[in-house]
């Protein structure tokens, strides 16, 4: 049973919020949560005037095929990397016309990947000034770290848009 059904739902709420009064809007490119963010977002009422759309790119040949991450990142730094994540956010906000795109790509478990441990997140948000990607270390089964991934993107998005 997942931890918390409702995952991120006030958070959504106040990123839906302040993606309308800014006037702008996000769209996604997602690995290890596979469309659970913009499930999130779509959510809550009132999401179709700020949610674009959303890339799952769950397979790493999608990365570069959809969302436009290069194949020297994938080959050289991999599909779990700050590089990735950064430009997942990148090709989700060009791709889909969206002020805002964010790149979410880790290791949900239970096994590392390349190197990776599992709990290990790199967040990409791409804005209308700027780009930047978090890393996140987080702990627990599969559900829980896709989960706190969501949590953190939504988090840092409401942060940026609201110019934290």
């Amino acid at each position: 049973m997942p931890p918390d059904p409702l995952i991120a739902a006030a958070d959504a709420a106040d990123l839906v919020a302040a993606l309308v009064e800014a006037g702008q809007t996000v769209a996604t490119a997602e690995s290890l949560t596979a469309g659970l963010l913009s499930a999130t977002i779509a959510g809550i009422p009132g999401a179709s005037a700020v949610l674009r759309g959303g890339l799952i790119v769950y397979a790493t040949d999608l990365k570069n095929s959809l969302a436009g991450v290069s194949a020297d990142t994938l080959a050289t730094d991999g599909p779990v990397a700050a590089s990735t994540a950064e430009q997942l956010a990148v090709g989700a906000r060009r791709r889909c016309g969206a002020d805002w795109g964010i790149g979410l790509t880790g290791v949900a478990g239970p096994d590392p990947q390349d190197g990776k441990p599992v709990g290990t997140v790199f967040l990409g948000i791409a804005g209308p000034q700027s780009t930047e990607v978090l890393r996140l270390k987080l702990s627990g089964d599969r559900w829980t770290i896709r989960v706190g991934a969501v949590r953190a993107a939504v988090t840092e998005l409401v942060r940026s848009v609201r110019g934290e």
